[in-house]
């Protein structure tokens, strides 16, 4: 398993591959801890996750230098994303209990309660663009319901792997309560049979997805799915471009724009999309690229060659279809595997900027003649993961944002994984949710009880 800096070009590091023996051991052990785990009181598991966000509060420095230098996302971003993970600790330390206490419901001639038991070992399959933050919005809430996760993480964030599983040993998880496997994605699928294995989250491309989860209903395990996106970005004639614009480079850049969740299409209404063009241009053009580690840049790197080389490929054949070149679109010389921000325009269904993910610091500008066709568009994808509408009106903005096909829409704000609310998508954008209280249900056995007297 090689983790190649993407910034340098150079080996950061090397990883041998879990071997066959050393999984089935681990499985092992995972499998035992669950046993006793699952017994473990609340106030003992809320006390250990207290003590990881702890951790990852105090250690905020050096684990955000290991994934920008695995990944390339800006030290900055690295370190915001680290303490974001303490805070999801801290939410299901306090709300973990209230979320799975035994619901009573009434019976004739008896009592009845629900109550919510852990399932056992969950395999979480994750990505490299949030190597922190992905793995614990995921195990946070399964462990603190009682489960055990095995985690095999994206090969070019190996180290970030190990280094999430030693944190947990260090904040007095039982050994197997968290366990890492740096393995294949070809020997990934394959452990879906095991039985100690009992559900699978994956965070992923959507061929990873229908792989996982054809794997899975093979088994006929649960599984939570988190895919790709091409989130709409809504702005109506009535915003504050000047407001608006600043936010749109933020929503579509966030991590280099190598996110999920980023706007993608920027749906604008006719009246004022030559302002916003205008702005967005002035805005995207001022971002400094380059060293992800200097504070002094906006943007770094894409964390591999060949993500650099689609999206290069998606503008080119965009423009060759019909979009305007407002800014970038060109693969810039040197080392690293850095791409311009870059923005086109007169975007329409059928190019490849509106009708596929991309991957990076991309934005494509849809222009939209009213409010009916902006959610026609919107709407006309395969994702429906997020959305944001931007208006001075927020009862018209909420009015439409009954009518987008996602799972989740934002309205004047970026689209954003709070842990107070579920988040997933619907589409092929995945199923399940993650997060909030229906995040922690996911990976239970909702089990009725009825209770007759004697």
């Amino acid at each position: 398993m090689q983790s190649i800096n993407p910034a340098t070009e150079e080996l950061f590091e090397e990883y041998p591959e879990t071997a066959h023996e050393s999984v089935d051991l681990r499985l092992q052990m995972a499998h035992e801890a669950q046993l006793s785990w699952r017994k473990t009181s609340f106030d003992a598991r809320v006390s250990r996750l207290r003590s990881l966000g702890k951790l990852l509060r105090a250690e905020v420095d050096s684990l955000a230098d290991l994934a920008t230098n695995e990944m390339g996302k800006p030290i900055a971003q690295s370190r915001g994303e680290v303490e974001k993970c303490a805070w999801v600790c801290d939410y299901y330390a306090e709300h973990a209990e209230e979320f799975l206490e035994p619901r009573t419901e009434p019976v004739e001639g008896g009592r009845g309660y629900v109550r919510y038991d852990p399932l056992g070992v969950v395999l979480a399959v994750m990505p490299w663009n949030f190597p922190y933050w992905q793995v614990f919005r995921a195990a946070v809430p399964a462990v603190a319901a009682g489960n055990v996760m095995a985690l095999k993480h994206a090969s070019n964030v190996s180290g970030v792997s190990q280094e999430i599983e030693r944190l947990f040993v260090r904040a007095d998880f039982p050994a197997g309560v968290f366990t890492s496997l740096l393995l294949s994605s070809e020997r990934t699928e394959k452990l879906l049979g095991d039985p100690r294995i009992r559900a699978v989250t994956l965070t992923g491309s959507e061929r990873a997805g229908k792989s996982v989860a054809a794997a899975a209903g093979r088994e006929l395990k649960p599984s939570v799915l988190e895919l790709g996106g091409s989130d709409p970005f809504i702005v109506l004639a009535d915003a504050d471009v000047g407001a608006v614009v600043s936010q749109a480079v933020q929503a579509r850049t966030q991590n280099t724009g190598q996110s999920c969740i980023a706007a993608k299409r920027f749906l604008v209404e006719q009246p004022i999309l030559k302002e916003f063009e205008a702005a967005f241009v002035d805005a995207m053009s001022a971002l400094k690229v380059g060293d992800p580690l200097d504070e002094a840049n906006d943007l770094g790197p894409l964390a591999r060659s060949d993500l650099r080389e689609t999206l290069h490929d998606q503008v080119s054949r965009s423009c060759e279809q019909g979009a305007e070149l407002l800014l970038g679109g060109s693969e810039p010389e040197g080392t690293g595997y850095y791409y311009p921000p870059t923005v086109l325009t007169n975007v329409k269904p059928g190019m490849a900027a509106f009708d596929e993910e991309t991957f990076g610091p991309a934005a494509a500008i849809v222009p939209v003649g009213d409010r009916t066709e902006a959610i026609e568009l919107a709407n006309q994808s395969s994702f429906g993961l997020g959305a944001s509408v931007w208006s001075s009106d927020v009862d018209a903005a909420e009015a439409l944002a009954g009518q987008i096909e996602a799972g989740c829409v934002f309205i004047n704000s970026i689209v954003k994984s709070d842990p107070h609310l579920p988040f997933g998508g619907i589409k092929r954008s995945g199923y399940g949710r993650e997060l909030s209280r229906e995040g922690i249900r996911e990976f239970v056995n909702v089990k009725s009880v009825w209770v007759d007297s004697v």
